[in-house]
C-alpha cells in the first residue's frame, strides 16, 4: 500500500472516532449508567445553608474579637470571609457533581469535586429507606433521600430530589430490597 494512501486512511479513521466525554463524565467509567442529577432548585438550599454558616462563624469572630478582645479573630475575620466566598462559588459545580444511577443490583451514588465519593449500595443490604425535609428544601418542594444499611460507613443521601420523586424513589427500593432479602 503507498504510504499516502495509508496516512489518507488513518486521517479518516481518526476523524471518526467518537467524541470524548464531557468533563463531569470523566469521572469513573461506569459502562451503561445513566446519571440522574438532582434538582437545579437544591443549589439554593446549598447556598444559603453555606451563608447561614458564614453568618454563624463570621459573627461568632466578631463577638470574639470585640467583646472579648481577642486581636487574631479580627485577623481571623477577613480569611473566614474570603472562605466562605469561595465556597459560596464553588457551590454550583458541588451541586452538579451530585448524581445517581439504579442498576441491576444495586443503587450507585456519587459526589464531589476534588475528592469524589463513589458508593454503590445493594438493594438486599438496604435496611432503611428515609426521606428527610428541612424548612428550605420543604419550601422549594424538595426532600433528601438517606439509605441506612447495615454498615455504618455507608450512609448514603441523596439530596435536592423533587418530593414526588422521592417518595416514588423510596417506593421502589423499598420493593426492590423486600425482593432482594427474600432470594439471600
Amino acid at each position: 500500500m503507498p504510504e499516502t494512501d495509508r496516512d489518507d486512511e488513518v486521517a479518516a479513521t481518526a476523524g471518526s472516532t467518537a467524541p470524548e466525554p464531557a468533563a463531569s463524565d470523566a469521572r469513573i467509567d461506569l459502562p451503561d449508567v445513566e446519571w440522574k442529577r438532582v434538582s437545579p432548585k437544591f443549589l439554593v438550599v446549598a447556598i444559603v445553608g453555606r451563608v447561614i454558616s458564614a453568618v454563624i462563624v463570621c459573627g461568632a469572630a466578631v463577638v470574639l474579637w470585640l467583646l472579648v478582645g481577642w486581636t487574631w479573630a479580627g485577623w481571623a475575620l477577613p480569611v473566614l470571609a474570603a472562605a466562605f466566598i469561595i465556597a459560596i462559588a464553588i457551590e454550583p459545580r458541588r451541586v452538579r457533581s451530585i448524581g445517581y444511577a439504579l442498576r441491576a443490583d444495586d443503587l450507585v451514588f456519587r459526589r464531589g469535586i476534588m475528592f469524589q465519593r463513589f458508593v454503590a449500595v445493594p438493594y438486599g443490604r438496604m435496611q432503611l429507606v428515609d426521606i428527610t425535609r428541612g424548612p428550605v428544601s420543604r419550601a422549594l418542594g424538595l426532600a433528601d433521600l438517606r439509605f441506612v444499611t447495615a454498615a455504618a460507613t455507608t450512609g448514603v443521601a441523596i439530596p435536592g430530589l423533587p418530593e414526588a420523586d422521592a417518595e416514588e424513589l423510596r417506593d421502589q427500593l423499598v420493593t426492590l430490597a423486600e425482593s432482594r432479602r427474600a432470594g439471600l
